[in-house]
């Protein structure tokens, strides 16, 4: 063999597995925001749903940058608690993520979320473009004919959302005491089984 043919088989060995680099192409996530009242409870409702990549807890919906709990819960901030669903729509669909996030939370109440109240608690779906809307609206419409009494939880378009502290991350894994203590003492559970039922 000689030296240039030797080189261009390289070339050639070098080309295929750059191309095989490209036949497999990376997985493909998408995003979805939702305020839940509490966020380590949506967060731990979410990260149980297979499809789901990841949940992030942080604050959404206000004009204060980069806001802290501190500053969020003295709701003066405009932000609201939620959580930031990385998923793959090869497993899940956004519209059954919003369908599940229905029943999470009670959507009736304009107050706040089972014992946390005030706004950095009410609830929402916060919608990227017309596709993420229309799924949410037709959802919203399906999940509203089930429930009795006026259903509250709107549905607004996202805005920049900020991560919570490091502490306020997999609360429920890192403090699962605390958390289900927290979680039954609030009465989260009870409440969504009177809203819901069985559906």
């Amino acid at each position: 063999m000689t030296r240039r043919s030797f080189v261009l088989g390289l070339s050639f060995a070098a080309a295929l597995a750059v191309g095989g680099a490209r036949a497999a192409p990376a997985p493909v996530t998408q995003t979805a925001v939702f305020a839940g009242g509490c966020f380590w409870c949506t967060e731990a409702d979410f990260e149980k749903i297979p499809g789901v990549v990841s949940a992030v807890a942080g604050y959404t919906g206000g004009s204060e940058p980069r806001p802290t709990y501190e500053q969020v819960s003295s709701e003066r901030t405009g932000h609201v608690e939620a959580v930031k669903v990385t998923f793959d729509p090869n497993k899940v669909s956004y519209r059954t993520l919003v369908d599940k996030f229905w029943r999470t939370i009670d959507p009736t109440d304009a107050g706040g979320q089972f014992c946390d109240r005030g706004p950095s608690y009410h609830t929402a779906v916060f919608v990227s473009g017309p596709d993420q809307r229309r799924e949410a609206e037709a959802s919203r419409a399906a999940a509203a004919a089930q429930v009795k009494g006026k259903f509250v939880t709107p549905i607004r378009d996202a805005t920049t959302f900020w991560p919570a502290e490091a502490y306020h991350q997999d609360f429920y894994k890192k403090n699962p005491l605390r958390y289900r203590t927290y979680r039954e003492g609030c009465g989260r559970d009870a409440r969504l089984k009177a809203v819901w039922g069985g559906r």
